[in-house]
């Protein structure tokens, strides 16, 4: 598709962007792109680089039709238009994309009051869409359809008909030669209207083939007349009789025979030059010679394959190096647009962008080649930087130690722990328990059983610890004093993994049996159970926290996706509503608990695996949690977590592995 284009723009008060573009010079398609905003210069200039960004990756690098490339590009365009905006660095956006396939097919799309027209035939026609009243900011038309030779489209960021009417665009178009814009330009400057323009004059390509979609503003389109394809056939067949007509047959056989000939001669050659080679071979006088010349062939051939495999594996490492090199570019490419990203406010996108940086830097990395290497574990450091400054990520180096268990007993499996307000702790391994007060350490006795402890938790309401061991059985320390105690249901505790406690009642959560239930503490022992969650999925739960509502744990991991979890909400056990908002990729993956200080303080997931802590909003009567930041215990010399308590005021976090418990100051980070 040959093609003449030319741009211009008027004078531009300050604060004002103008931005004509053509991609693609060169290459079978081409892209073109007018924006007229208003704003900040930097956020002016920050929304053309992504918007340049966006359809160079997705049209012109992408796979597959113009018309789904344009598509998925206009809709990357829509939520960067609608992040600028609301982030107020921009505003009045109008801007038109299009699109032009190298097969003669035009795609058109506009935001505000930029406009598209086509003069073909000495008829102005407007080919995108109209709208009364202030125009949406997004794009929402696609007008397709084929260009014919000799078409002429003009498109600018501003109504063209306020300033010229369709005939003198017409005029304009099929008269003024190379001064198109300049007279457009003129025009509008003259009527102190500001616009960018491009106008597109088709030279010469393929005749329009392509059926028109059916979209309202798909371009005017003419088929070819059937006497047209009759004459062109016709003209084709007198053409090929002209031809055979005009071939002289002796003088193309004479040539035939000679070739012939002569490749019969290079044959004949070939075989009495190897068959003399041969007799040399056993004639005495002359071995030695025909061994000298075997020797030298030998070597040469092995000379010419040697620098054939080395002139391949050179063309192959410079075909490499360009592919790395293109990869390194990318990679910073994607680092910035993320940075854009998140100033515009949209965390997740910006996210997603660095982890498609993070995958072509390893890609790097693992190339057999060894190329940018150093760059690539370079860019790897900064991509991690930036995602960690992005999720506010805060790393604890090193963590305070408030109670080192491992000097009271040097072979301690720590199992969990119970705070309190006033900073006294209670922990306990399988079967041992010990106070922690000030910096030091009690030894308590043992529990008084056999059975191994699986959960603690205490009972503020009756001033007592509660523990559930592996036998079914509930011991409550009361007053110092072990105690086993008793449940009015005759079939016993059910079994259960997890226990939490609330005004006057004792909560166990039975996974197998996918329910919470809930005992009344009587005077001196337990109330039957009565079944708690109504109609919540508590498949693959792990841990709770109760605070009024329930909140619920579970692990939701399918085949080939290990350590996903999920929160569900029961109140009065019905299933709530309860999403996290701005939660980055994988936050939640492998955490074992939930804790929750109290009815308006946040939550906090236990990640053991990677030593974090991650931190989100109370979720509020819409269920709408906040993802916050999250605490990374950043030292060797933290082993697995265990459990984590939160203080009331949310004030300070302290978290146990198998050995050490550790406190971490919140309200200064």
């Amino acid at each position: 598709m040959k093609l003449e284009v030319s741009t211009g723009q008027t004078k531009a008060p300050a604060g004002t962007l103008l931005v004509p573009v053509v991609l693609g010079q060169g290459k079978g398609d081409r892209v073109f792109l007018l924006i007229h905003s208003e704003g900040r210069g930097e956020g002016s200039d920050n929304l053309r680089e992504e918007c340049l960004s966006v359809l160079t990756h997705s049209v012109l690098e992408a796979q597959g039709g113009g018309y789904e490339r344009l598509e998925s590009a206009l809709k990357e365009l829509n939520g960067l238009l609608k992040g600028f905006l609301l982030s107020a660095t921009v505003r009045d956006v109008h801007a038109i994309v299009g699109l032009l396939e190298a097969n003669g097919l035009l795609h058109l799309s506009h935001v505000g009051r930029a406009e598209a027209y086509i003069i073909r035939d000495g008829v102005a026609t407007q080919i995108t869409e109209y709208s009364r009243g202030k125009p949406p900011s997004v794009f929402m038309h696609i007008a397709s359809g084929p260009v014919q030779e000799r078409d002429h489209f003009l498109v600018s960021t501003q109504r063209l008909l306020r300033a010229i009417t369709p005939a003198q665009l017409a005029q304009i178009a099929l008269h003024a030669g190379e001064s198109v814009i300049q007279n457009i330009v003129s025009k509008l400057s003259a009527e102190k209207e500001v616009a960018c323009v491009i106008h597109i004059r088709v030279v010469g390509g393929p005749e329009p083939f392509l059926e028109q979609r059916g979209l309202k503003g798909s371009l005017p389109m003419h088929p070819i007349s059937r006497s047209r394809a009759r004459a062109a056939r016709s003209g084709m067949l007198s053409a090929v009789t002209d031809v055979v007509q005009r071939v002289n047959w002796s003088v193309l056989f004479s040539r035939l025979r000679l070739r012939r000939e002569k490749a019969k001669e290079a044959r004949s050659t070939v075989r009495e030059t190897v068959s003399r080679f041969l007799q040399d071979l056993h004639d005495p006088a002359r071995k030695r010679r025909a061994h000298l010349l075997l020797l030298a062939g030998s070597a040469t051939l092995f000379l010419i394959i040697w620098m054939l495999v080395q002139l391949s594996l050179s063309s192959q490492r410079n075909q490499t190096r360009g592919e790395l090199a293109n990869l390194v570019k990318q990679i910073n490419t994607d680092i910035t647009t993320a940075d854009n990203r998140q100033l515009a406010g949209d965390t997740d996108s910006a996210n997603a962008i660095l982890q498609r940086a993070e995958d072509r830097a390893r890609q790097v990395m693992t190339n057999e080649s060894g190329l940018f290497r150093s760059e690539a574990l370079e860019l790897l450091d900064r991509i991690k930087s930036k995602r960690e400054e992005m999720n506010r990520v805060i790393r604890v180096v090193p963590p305070r130690v408030m109670a080192n268990l491992s000097a009271k007993k040097a072979d301690i499996l720590a199992q969990g722990f119970l705070g309190s307000p006033n900073g006294e702790f209670l922990v306990y391994d399988r079967q041992n328990l010990y106070r922690v007060s000030l910096n030091t350490v009690e030894n308590l006795e043992k529990l008084g059983t056999e059975e191994l402890i699986l959960d603690a938790v205490s009972f503020p309401r009756f001033q007592s610890k509660i523990f559930l061991t592996t036998g079914n059985s509930i011991i409550e320390i009361i007053n110092g004093q072990p105690t086993t105690m008793k449940t009015e249901d005759p079939a016993g505790w059910v079994t259960g993994a997890d226990i939490k406690t609330y005004l006057r009642y004792l909560y166990l959560l039975a996974p197998e049996r996918k329910q919470i239930y809930k005992y009344e503490r009587l005077a001196s022992k337990y109330g039957p159970p009565a079944e708690y969650n109504i109609n919540g999925d508590l498949s693959g739960a792990i841990d709770m926290t109760i605070t009024g509502p329930a909140y619920v744990l579970r692990d939701i991991s399918s085949a080939g996706k290990t350590g996903q979890r999920d929160v569900v909400k029961l109140l009065r056990g019905e299933k709530q509503t309860f999403n996290i908002r701005n939660l980055p990729p994988g936050a939640l993956d492998g955490v074992t608990r939930i804790f929750k200080s109290s009815q308006n303080g946040n939550f906090y997931f236990l990640d053991p695996e990677n030593k974090r802590i991650v931190v989100t909003t109370s979720d509020g009567d819409l269920g709408d949690s906040l993802y916050l930041k999250q605490y990374v215990l950043d030292s060797d010399q933290v082993g697995r977590l265990k459990d984590l308590y939160v203080d009331p005021e949310d004030a300070r976090l302290y978290v146990l592995d198998e050995k050490k418990l550790y406190a971490i100051d919140l309200q200064n980070r």
